[in-house]
C-alpha cells in the first residue's frame, strides 16, 4: 500500500508543479526559460485502453490530446519544424515564434494509424525513431512484454542469479512489488539477459512476446510506405533497444551503424538524427554522444526534460525532449511544459 500510495503522491506533486507553472506561464513570468523552443517526445497515440495493472500508462496519449496539444502550440505562437532542420535553426540567430519539433519512440503501428491523421490535419512535420530489431522481430520489448505479464496471470516463475523465484501477483500491490523487481534487474548492466528471463518467463504463462512487437510495431514495408508521407521523417534508434552505456565500444558502434544502415535501406538516405534508447544516464552520456557524433548523425535526442538553447549553448548530440505523458493530458499542461518553468522548478 504505501508504493501505491507513493505513487498517488508523486503524480499529484508533479500536477500540483504544472498547475504553478501554468500559472506563472500566463502571468508572462520567467520567459527566457522557454529558450528557441521544444522537441516533444511520444509513444503509443491511440485510444485510451483500459486494463487492470497498467504500469506503462505514461507512455500512451490519445489522438484528441495531440490535437489539443498542437492547438494549444498554435496558441501559444509555436511554429513547427522538422527535427532535422534543428541544426540550422538553432545556428541562426533567434528569431520570430519559438520552434516545437515532434518525435515519436520505436515505431508503433499506432504511429500510422492514429498520430498521422491528427499530424495532417495540423500539417506538423514529425519524426519516428525505429529500433530495427523491434521492426525485424529479432528483439522483444521488455516493458509490453511485463505488462502482458502482470495482466495476465496471479503468479509466475522468473529465474534470477540466486535461482527460480516465484512471485505471487494476485493484488494490485503484489503486481507492483514484482514489476519494480523486475524491472530493476532488467535495467543494469546484464539486461540482455534479465530480458531473456523475463521473456521466458511471460511464454510459461502463455504470452508471446515476439507475438507482442508483431502487433504493435511496424514492419519494415508499413514504415518504407510511412517515410514516403511528405511529413515524416525516421531516425535511428539503436538496433536492440539496449542501454548504449552498459555496452562496450564496439558492440555500442555496431548497433549505431547497423541502426543507421536499417534507415538508409527503408528510406535511401542515411539519417541525421539519433534517438537514445531511454535517453537517461544509462545510455545517453558524454562518451555515448561522441560514439553517435562519430557515426556522422548531425543531432540526437534524449529523454532529458528540457527546453532548447542555441546551438553553440548546447550539446547537439544530447539534445532535451519534453515527454507529453499519459498521466497529465490537459493542453495547460502543454503550455507549462513548453515554457521551460517545471525544469527551473525542480533543479
Amino acid at each position: 500500500m504505501k508504493a501505491i500510495l507513493k505513487g498517488f503522491a508523486r503524480k499529484a506533486a508533479i500536477s500540483g508543479g504544472l498547475e504553478a507553472s501554468h500559472i506563472l506561464t500566463r502571468l508572462g513570468a520567467l520567459k527566457t526559460a522557454r529558450g528557441r523552443g521544444a522537441i516533444f517526445t511520444l509513444h503509443h497515440v491511440r485510444p485510451r485502453k483500459r486494463q487492470p495493472f497498467d504500469p506503462n500508462g505514461h507512455l500512451e496519449i490519445t489522438p484528441e490530446f495531440l490535437d489539443a496539444a498542437i492547438r494549444r502550440l498554435k496558441a501559444d505562437g509555436y511554429r513547427f519544424v522538422r527535427l532535422d532542420d534543428l541544426p540550422r535553426i538553432l545556428a541562426e540567430e533567434p528569431a520570430g515564434a519559438p520552434v516545437a519539433a515532434f518525435t515519436l519512440d520505436d515505431g508503433y503501428r499506432d504511429n500510422a494509424e492514429h498520430a498521422l491523421p491528427v499530424f495532417e490535419k495540423h500539417g506538423v512535420p514529425f519524426t519516428i525513431f525505429v529500433a530495427r530489431g523491434f521492426s525485424e522481430r529479432s528483439h522483444t520489448i521488455w516493458w509490453e512484454t511485463a505488462e502482458a505479464l502482470f495482466n495476465a496471470s496471479e503468479r509466475f516463475t522468473i529465474e534470477t542469479d540466486a535461482g527460480p523465484v516465484t512471485h505471487e501477483i494476485a493484488t494490485a500491490l503484489a503486481k507492483r512489488k514484482a514489476c519494480d523487481l523486475v524491472c530493476d534487474a532488467i535495467c543494469g548492466p546484464r539486461e540482455a539477459v534479465a530480458i531473456e528471463r523475463l521473456d521466458k518467463a511471460a511464454r510459461s504463462v502463455g504470452v508471446d512476446p515476439v507475438g507482442i512487437v508483431d502487433r504493435l510495431v511496424m514492419p519494415a514495408e508499413a514504415l518504407r510506405e510511412l517515410a514516403r508521407h511528405p511529413l515524416a521523417s525516421l531516425g535511428a534508434h539503436t538496433v536492440s533497444h539496449r542501454a548504449l552505456a552498459f555496452l562496450g565500444e564496439d558492440e555500442a558502434r555496431q548497433e549505431l551503424k547497423d541502426s543507421a544502415d536499417y534507415v538508409e535501406g527503408l528510406t535511401g538516405k542515411r539519417p541525421t538524427t539519433f534517438a537514445y534508447p531511454y535517453g537517461d544516464e544509462r545510455s545517453a552520456t558524454r562518451h555515448t554522444a561522441d560514439l553517435v557524433a562519430g557515426e556522422g548523425f548531425a543531432l540526437a535526442v534524449t529523454t532529458r526534460a528540457g527546453t532548447l538553447g542555441s546551438k553553440g549553448s548546447m550539446n547537439m548530440m544530447l539534445l532535451p525532449r519534453i515527454s507529453l505523458n499519459g498521466y497529465f493530458q490537459k493542453p495547460r499542461y502543454v503550455s507549462a511544459l513548453a515554457s521551460g518553468i517545471p525544469f527551473l522548478i525542480h533543479r
